[in-house]
């Protein structure tokens, strides 16, 4: 089982191939968009509405290096929202172009990962060896949203909220097998299970460049210690850190619980500030630290001076949580097992 890794630009003197490179035998894919194209990050190539003009040069000579070195492409096109552009002649001309651009700079792009299925169709009729695969924001989690669009998807990334139902992955599984298609499932990320606050979080990205000129920046810029996304503003109540174990991350040291399910599993690194400390803790299946410093969004600041000690896990976590069925309302274990591993570290 290897892993995909997402694309982000590290400091002018060293390269994002670079950072991986003594990991790269488990890598099997990376995954980026297109510079200054939404995605559900901020733009590549973009920070704080300027450009970075010497972006695209950056971004090919990193590919060239991962695909002479045998990693598959995956493009992105997952922006949560493209407004009015979604069913565009304008959108699917952007497509056709970028995916030409790179078959002619580094060679043709092997997976496209989306959250329209208006792109998936683009891509299918016209670059049928290209693999769609459903982006995980698109929080598809049965087997009825998988057959649903089985003739424009050829993958999926499972809704994150099914990484710890062993016997449900199963079935999705069978299902997958059945009919030739591939599960994938993200495996580090620190946004809060089944948050209601996802869709406009999701959008609010997307047009980042946009509503970043309408924001009131007065009320979200943090002053008043109030954010757009529902995550930082619930950790700071007192006695709802305890969600930070009910999310769907997985450890490291219980990645091999996976084995048979998946090829390769996803890993969020496009804004994690230490993206190979993510990747050296899965090819290692374990990590002697803070756990939310494996986590995307980090939240690692929403518990300091405290840390989520990964060495003091119960044996019997991995066991407990993957059958549980997420009964929290009946049950004590995350509230007892937090007691256990938050440890205030000295300042």
């Amino acid at each position: 089982m290897k892993y995909a890794v997402g694309y982000q630009f590290t400091n002018p003197n060293t390269t994002f191939f670079d950072l991986c490179q003594p990991w790269l035998d488990s890598i099997a894919e990376v995954y980026f968009p297109w510079v200054y194209h939404p995605s559900a990050r901020a733009a590549l190539g973009e920070d704080h509405f300027m450009l970075d003009y010497t972006a695209i040069e950056r971004l090919i000579y990193d590919l060239r290096r991962f695909k002479r070195n045998g990693k598959k492409l995956d493009l992105l096109f997952n922006s949560n929202c493209y407004g009015a552009d979604a069913v565009s002649p304008q959108l699917e001309g952007e497509i056709y172009s970028i995916i030409d651009y790179l078959a002619t700079t580094v060679c043709d792009v092997d997976i496209v990962t989306t959250t329209s299925p208006v792109v998936a169709y683009i891509i299918k009729s016209k670059y049928p060896s290209i693999k769609t695969r459903a982006s995980v924001n698109m929080r598809i989690g049965t087997v009825c949203g998988m057959r649903y669009l089985a003739d424009v998807f050829d993958e999926y990334l499972v809704q994150r909220e099914y990484n710890r139902n062993i016997e449900y992955l199963k079935k999705l599984k069978h299902w997958a097998d059945t009919n030739d298609k591939k599960l994938y499932i993200l495996v580090n990320s620190g946004c809060l299970a089944h948050c209601s606050g996802q869709t406009f979080h999701d959008n609010i990205v997307a047009h980042k460049w946009e509503s970043n000129n309408r924001l009131r920046m007065e009320v979200f810029s943090g002053k008043d210690g109030r954010s757009v996304s529902v995550c930082w503003n619930y950790y700071k109540v007192q006695g709802n850190l305890i969600d930070l174990l009910r999310a769907t991350w997985i450890r490291p040291e219980d990645i091999d619980n996976y084995k048979g399910f998946f090829d390769t599993v996803k890993l969020a690194t496009r804004l994690n500030p230490a993206p190979a400390l993510v990747l050296k803790a899965y090819a290692q299946g374990s990590w002697k630290g803070n756990l939310t410093d494996l986590f995307e969004p980090q939240l690692s600041s929403v518990i300091a001076p405290c840390i989520l000690d990964n060495t003091s896990f119960r044996d019997d976590w991995f066991q407990t949580t993957s059958i549980c069925g997420r009964c929290c309302e009946d049950c004590s274990y995350c509230e007892d097992t937090y007691r256990q591993i938050c440890k205030e570290i000295e300042q």
